[in-house]
């Protein structure tokens, strides 16, 4: 069993959280449902977002760096739904990075602001690859340091 599925099955404990970043959205009308709701795979997009400005913010979206050098593949991902989202509700979706030593593990929460619930817990998992493709079985020192320094 690994590590972060010992963690799981241990119940709820301090979960690691380097260099957190959140965004703010407002539920947009396209992406909810006839009931109002957001469609669980829209939730999905909120993550990509908060994803994208955890990379900005830890200098892993250089082009110099991604894709010309490493490739970054998802090759897991899980969302538990909680409370839902629906059309107009504010929403703050956090970001960090949970294990960078062998892959980059992702975790997110969703609060929905209108009703200061969390909407959404999830994670991410990327696998690293070099120019050619190869899986890379740990987190290259260059991405490391940009996450751990950034």
């Amino acid at each position: 069993m690994s590590r972060e599925r010992a963690a799981a099955a241990a119940g709820p404990g301090p979960v690691r959280r380097l260099r957190e970043t959140s965004i703010d959205h407002e539920v947009p009308f396209h992406d909810v449902d006839i009931t109002q709701r957001v469609w669980h795979g829209h939730y999905y997009k909120y993550l990509e977002l908060a994803r994208s400005a955890l990379f900005r913010a830890c200098g892993l979206e250089d082009a110099a760096l991604v894709p010309q050098r490493f490739g970054l593949y998802v090759i897991e991902t899980h969302c538990r739904y909680v409370f839902p989202l629906r059309y107009g509700e504010r929403m703050r979706v956090a970001a960090w990075f949970r294990d960078v030593e062998r892959r980059l593990s992702i975790g997110y929460e969703i609060t929905n602001l209108s009703h200061g619930r969390r909407a959404a817990r999830a994670h991410t998992i990327l696998a690293i690859v070099d120019r050619e493709g190869r899986l890379l079985l740990e987190t290259p020192r260059e991405i490391r340091a940009r996450i751990e320094t950034a």
